[in-house]
């Protein structure tokens, strides 16, 4: 397998993690690492090429045989990883990453961008330099930014948008009812009080504003405890709408045991509604337009 390769390889953030933390006390060769990862030797090897990539390995030959050690930025790596500092990692891989780099780049002067006009805008992006992208890539690279909290998908349009860690915007009220507007036209309802799905909701306000799903929540929260009798939660989970959403929601975290890190994606997150005192609550009504909102209380 060449070490020359236009795209990026099908490499994992977590097998990026576990191969740079195997290399961390001890250099290995490739054979080394097909039992600490029990992966095959073709696997084993691209993801050290991968890796070599984005200088998180080195590599010294001796003996006909070549081994992998763990470099600088690996270690920085690794201690971001340990830190869950999600921010820094996604960081270490844009500035060292020439794939994950661009994806972040080109999205942001795009988003919110569907699957397709993102890969002809990488395509052009790319044309004159030594990478490439295809559609495995981006979902490579935009495997890595969803579950470092970089970049979110809208879990039932599949359209990509990077997330900010700032505070929610002044104006989310009134992107909230904008939102709810569309909505409910979307349903072809013609009702003065609907009550309209969270989920669906929190995807939409999200792509529109750039935030956190878990912002989200708390700034609506305190949008209706602000405004009690406007707006109201309520409901009962939407079990039957769980199909409608054709993308799960992607997470890293640290493991407590074996493994460094553990990953996971479920539906049943996206699906979830918003938490107050202990109560869950799945669809929101607007009983008075006339709202108002104060950041403090997010």
């Amino acid at each position: 397998m060449s070490d020359e390769r236009a795209t990026i390889r099908p490499v994992t953030l977590s097998r990026l993690v576990e191969l740079t933390h195997a290399c961390e006390d001890d250099e290995k060769t490739t054979e080394d690492l097909e039992t600490a990862l029990d992966v095959s030797h073709r696997r084993a090897r691209e993801t050290v090429l991968e890796a070599k990539r984005i200088d998180l390995l080195d590599e010294r030959e001796s003996d006909d045989d070549s081994y992998y050690g763990t470099t600088a930025i690996g270690e920085a790596f690794l201690e971001a990883i340990r830190d869950e500092s999600w921010q820094q990692v996604s960081s270490i891989l844009a500035t060292r990453s020439p794939h994950y780099g661009t994806f972040l780049e080109v999205l942001e002067r795009l988003e919110p961008t569907d699957l397709d006009t993102l890969l002809e805008s990488l395509e052009e992006d790319q044309k004159y330099t030594p990478y490439s992208f295809n559609q495995t890539g981006i979902e490579v690279v935009g495997d890595w930014a969803e579950r470092l909290g970089r970049v979110q998908r809208n879990a039932f349009t599949g359209s990509y948008y990077l997330t900010s860690q700032s505070s929610i915007p002044d104006n989310f009220p009134f992107v909230v009812l904008d939102a709810y507007d569309h909505l409910e036209q979307t349903a072809g309802v013609d009702l003065r009080q609907r009550y309209l799905s969270i989920p669906k909701l929190r995807e939409e306000v999200c792509e529109r504003i750039g935030c956190s799903r878990a912002g989200f929540d708390e700034a609506l929260v305190a949008l209706c405890q602000q405004n009690v009798g406007k707006l109201e939660l309520s409901g009962a989970p939407m079990d039957t709408e769980a199909k409608d959403s054709a993308l799960g929601i992607k997470r890293i975290s640290v493991a407590d045991e074996g493994t460094l890190v553990s990953t996971s994606q479920s539906t049943q997150q996206v699906m979830s509604g918003v938490e107050l005192y202990d109560k869950q609550y799945y669809y929101l009504a607007v009983h008075d337009r006339d709202v108002t909102f104060h950041q403090e209380d997010t």
